[in-house]
């Protein structure tokens, strides 16, 4: 009623300021309107908890710092987040949390409710592993945005959280009872703690005191504590610190343990350092509900002080949970839906909530943070506290801190780009432009403070965990749609120079144009995706060259570069199958199966990344034999029958056919086939898997959230758009589910989708209108949306064939992809080598010896035989001249007949090249994925070498490789025996190799031995033993380590 009232007076008071204000005024009212309703009744926290979604459920605010969570999970994929559905224990709630990520780390700070006397360990029959842990019930949960709540069974203990952006809220309501409530706090829990004196505790005091140490805790009072926590996991070396506060007095006698055993009393007012404590803190039997504040920064104890202060200084628990939902209302309502089903409406909003968790505000409230180079920095246009108390005239030093800084100033934190780029972030271009503008700023921090734009950023630290340089992809993006509040300049050098690095395959990439299998692993994928990220920079560079005139120079020459950089997915494309493959030694691997898994792509196979160039569909199309052929080939990947082969890749899944949606790689293609002039089938797929792997319940997500990616696809497909290629202003027309969903945009305008005639069986397109004029294209630019309007769709039961006419332009560019070399890597006699080329057109020319080849070289006509060790060099010349990459193949005769008769079974994944792959005198690099390598898990590497005659041994030893990320060590020694019948062997010699496990430096080393006595034998068996089980130090602790071999010597 009031409201109705207010805006009454101001229609009253428009219309006598004339039409400008009222056409504000309406913008307002529909502004008021969105925020008033309740969006968050069609969350649920819930979905992507289960299965391998991999969500939590807890209380955070919009971008929030903190995640305030119940952990139910220590370890293992799935358990990701620390919380999974399908447990029924809760080991207690702590304050960090990452959504849908596919590496666990986080869970800092957590406190568990619990009753009489504390229990630090679990004891033997225990049901957890930390001995405070409670049975729940899923019944007795309550999830919604800000706030969680759960009854704790064991000691019958209600536990509700809510949050503020940096300030977690706990209460807890304990039962009457003699027994005293008592509140632990772990500070070891989940992720290692790094502690440079961990070795030298007295008695819970340390020898050295300060920041060597891992953890922290100050008893400031009988209600308050400080402290920190250092940890290594995802994040190598992630500080967090804490200021906690209790609504009421804790008992002065504090039970802690500073080690693994030793539990002591904590005095108030003591201040302890180590690697292992635990504290419980005990109230009165009668104190019936305890409520509990924790601040945290990844500054410092005094930015969290001041986190606390300026955010929390109350104790008022409902009105945090109030305004956490209403701050997720005002955020919610940036688009409403209506006029689809109950479920659709809350996978709609869920879906919209799981994109507004990561990334993560990372600055304290007087805009500190911790910059890439580990050093504090202060964000412009904050003050300081004691200028802004001045300021306001406000000395009272308990009171609440003005706002510091603006809303519009804020460093982020959790970067899931190779996720994020495809649709989260197009995303916030519509409805969020203010924090992309936040988000891009943060990104040039980053580069100005660690050395390159973030590629997965993850608090404070880069992770190198996926590939690609996305951050261009965004901030090409944003560029593309006139996004301002950043400094361009800057932007475009930083983009540059993370495409100029030598790391990851781009050294190879710059050279060869494109990365081979000996260079770096994920070879293929890395290749598609730089050529991705390098077409957003050229097409950064053709706005820098309008918007900066007298560069222009410059810039057309970064056009001309990267535009060539951009094509260089042609390099990889196979025209006799089809496919994208993975090359090595100038020529396509064989075997091939564009279903089989492999370390050439990332998460993925040749029949999702085939598909991966967004930038180029038309050439694309051209590559696969045009449009029908293209459409035919993306037809065969919905409906093939192929099952997945190889290695085993839990992120795989949701599959239709070889399509994944399960992880983020296949995301655009169900939108290719309106490249194709199928938009029909577009149509189709898209609605069904919205429909099929998008579902209200825990495990209603197919595959990881991903920090928002799975959700956004969701969001912006439901709406009937889509970004295929972020760095253009464009979105493709798919298939809305909702009568009409509104944008409701910061210029004050809305943009709004109808779908007339929507329902279930209505998922084709027989027609569109843009603002009442029929419109005949497959995209819509990105200003018709920004400017407002109305995009109407009449939707029909069948498929539409004339619904859209207008064809997409091309732009042709002039560039030779390389040819490519086949034959035997070794042979004994001769070999025989072919050249191929990718367009009919070119000419190739070549040499074998060693020189650079021209138009001046031999013209390849038909095969040709080597019969020494020969490098081929080979270039292809199109038919204006142009030239490819050389390209250059080694072809080695073998010294010797030598033959491997057995051994103990090596990988499929990692063959080497065969059964005579350690006797083949190919050597293998640092990479493990080079093809070279011989790898075996778990078990000791045996193998008998036929010597195919006597002969006389005086030397023998082996060439391993060690690379410990990717659970590779050397062996811990090497037997050899020796024999003349291949039955009876006689042990000759032992190594054992000196290379420290905890080396995680990739390393290749050769390890040999002289005879102490010369032995003649026509066999030796060589055995190189497993080092055991994975140390308890790595991530993989318990599993199975692998030994990689690329040959075995005998002199």
């Amino acid at each position: 009623m009031k409201q109705e009232t207010h805006t009454s007076a101001l229609r009253s008071v428009a219309q006598r300021l004339g039409g400008c204000f009222l056409i504000l005024l309406t913008a307002y009212c529909s502004l008021l309107t969105a925020q008033t309703r309740d969006y968050t009744r069609w969350v649920n926290p819930f979905i992507g908890t289960g299965g391998h979604g991999h969500s939590f459920p807890g209380a955070t605010m919009p971008f929030g710092m903190v995640q305030l969570s119940p952990d139910t999970r220590i370890d293992n994929w799935d358990g990701s987040s620390g919380y999974h559905y399908s447990d029924d224990i809760i080991y207690g709630f702590s304050h960090t949390h990452l959504s849908g990520t596919g590496i666990p780390d986080g869970c800092d700070i957590l406190f568990m409710p619990t009753v009489g006397e504390p229990q630090f360990f679990a004891k033997e029959g225990d049901k957890s592993v930390n001995g405070y842990a409670s049975k729940f019930s899923h019944s007795s949960e309550k999830a919604e945005p800000g706030y969680y709540s759960v009854r704790l069974d064991d000691d019958r203990i209600g536990a509700e959280l809510t949050a503020t952006t940096r300030v977690g809220f706990h209460r807890y309501s304990f039962p009457s009872t003699a027994q005293e409530p008592t509140i632990m706090l772990d500070l070891v829990w989940r992720d290692k703690v790094l502690d440079k004196y961990s070795n030298r505790s007295l008695g819970g005091k340390t020898q050295e005191t300060g920041e060597n140490h891992g953890i922290y805790l100050n008893v400031v009072s009988n209600s308050r504590i400080e402290g920190w926590r250092t940890s290594t996991s995802w994040s190598k070396n992630q500080r967090v610190y804490f200021v906690a506060e209790f609504s009421k007095p804790f008992e002065p006698a504090i039970e802690s343990v500073y080690n693994q055993r030793a539990v002591r009393t904590h005095s108030i007012g003591e201040k302890t350092y180590g690697p292992h404590i635990k504290a419980a803190f005990s109230f009165s039997p009668t104190a019936g509900q305890v409520q509990l504040k924790v601040a945290i920064s990844y500054v410092s104890i005094d930015g969290a002080r001041k986190n606390l202060e300026a955010e929390l200084p109350h104790w008022d628990f409902d009105k945090v949970r109030a305004d956490a939902k209403e701050a997720w209302n005002k955020e919610l309502s940036k688009i409403e839906v209506s006029g689809g089903t109950d479920e659709q409406t809350t996978n709609f909003y869920t879906a919209l909530y799981h994109t507004m968790i990561h990334p993560n505000v990372f600055n304290d409230v007087d805009g500190k943070y911790l910059g890439h180079d580990r050093k504090i920095h202060q964000l412009p246009g904050y003050l300081n506290r004691r200028d802004a108390e001045s300021q306001r005239g406000d000395k009272k030093k308990n009171s609440a801190s003005p706002r510091l800084g603006g809303e519009n100033s804020s460093h982020y934190t959790v970067f899931s780009l190779w996720d994020t780029f495809r649709a989260t972030h197009p995303l916030y271009t519509i409805i969020d432009q203010r924090r992309t503008v936040d988000y891009i700023n943060s990104f040039i921090r980053i580069y100005e403070q660690g050395g390159r734009l973030p590629v997965w950023e993850l608090w404070g630290e880069e992770t190198d965990t996926m590939i690609g340089y996305h951050s261009v992809s965004v901030i090409a993006d944003a560029m593309a749609k006139g996004i301002e509040g950043f400094d361009y300049e800057k932007a475009y050098a930083a983009a540059k120079h993370s495409a100029n690095l030598d790391h990851h395959g781009l050294a190879a990439y710059k050279k060869r144009g494109y990365i081979s299998a000996e260079d770096d692993n994920e070879s293929v994928s890395k290749t598609l995706e730089y050529a991705y990220n390098d077409w957003c920079i050229a097409q950064m560079a053709r706005l820098m060259e309008r918007r900066y005139p007298a560069k222009r120079a410059i810039f057309q020459k970064d056009v001309e570069a990267f535009t060539a950089r951009a094509h260089y997915f042609m390099n990889l494309f196979d025209p006799q199958t089809g496919f994208m493959r993975p090359k090595r030694n100038g020529g396509f691997i064989e075997p091939f199966a564009p279903n089989e898994v492999t370390f050439h792509f990332t998460e993925g196979n040749s029949w999702q990344y085939s598909f991966f160039v967004p930038h180029n569909v038309n050439r694309l199309m051209a590559l696969m034999g045009g449009r029908d052929k293209f459409a035919a080939k993306l037809d065969e990947l919905f409906t093939t029958e192929q099952k997945l082969t190889g290695r085993f890749q839990p992120d795989i899944t949701g599959l239709i056919g070889q399509y994944a949606h399960g992880n983020e790689p296949s995301h655009h293609i169900p939108y290719l086939y309106n490249y194709a002039g199928q938009p029909w089938k577009t149509q189709k797929y898209v609605r069904r898997i919205m429909d099929e792997f998008y579902k209200n319940a825990p495990d209603g997500l197919i595959g990881n959230e991903d920090c928002g990616q799975m959700s956004a696809w969701y969001v912006l497909s439901a709406a009937g758009i889509y970004p295929v290629a972020p760095g253009a202003p464009q979105y493709d027309i798919g298939s809305p589910i909702f009568e009409e969903v509104k944008f409701n945009l910061e210029n004050g305008k809305s943009f709004r989708v109808i779908a007339r005639n929507q329902s279930a069986n209505n998922r084709y397109v027989s027609s569109i209108s843009l603002n009442g004029t029929r419109w005949t294209s497959t995209t819509i630019d990105h200003r018709v949306l920004i400017d407002g309007g109305v995009l109407e769709f009449t939707m029909s039961p069948e498929p539409v064939h004339e619904a859209f006419s207008v064809s997409r332009k091309f732009t042709p560019f002039n560039f030779v992809p390389v040819p490519s070399i086949s034959g035997p890597r070794t042979f004994r006699e001769t070999a025989k080598i072919t050249i191929g080329a990718i367009e009919p057109r070119t000419k190739i020319f070549y040499t074998t010896d060693g020189s650079e080849p021209s138009e001046r070289s031999t013209q390849y006509s038909a095969p040709f035989d080597v019969v020494a060790t020969t490098m081929v060099r080979t270039i292809a010349i199109g038919e204006n001249g142009r030239r490819s990459f050389p390209v250059e193949a080694v072809f080695t005769k073998r010294e010797s007949e030598w033959t491997v008769l057995s051994t103990s079974g090596y990988s499929s994944q990692y063959t080497g090249g065969g059964d005579n792959a350690m006797v083949d005198g190919l050597r293998g690099t640092r990479n493990f994925a080079s093809g070279e390598w011989q790898g075996y898990q778990g078990k000791v590497l045996e193998a008998v070498i036929d010597l195919k005659e006597r002969r006389r041994v005086e030397e023998v030893g082996g060439s391993f490789l060690q690379t410990t990320r990717s659970w590779i060590w050397m062996p811990s020694r090497i037997e050899f025996e020796a024999s003349g019948d291949d039955v009876n062997f006689t042990k000759i010699a032992e190594i054992k190799t000196d290379v420290p496990l905890t080396d995680e430096t990739p390393q290749v080393k050769e390890f040999l031995t002289n005879l102490a006595a010369p032995v003649t034998a026509r066999y030796i068996r060589v055995r190189a033993f497993n080092i055991g089980p994975i140390p308890a130090w790595h991530p993989g602790a318990g599993g199975d380590p692998w030994i990689f071999v690329d040959e075995v010597i005998i002199r």
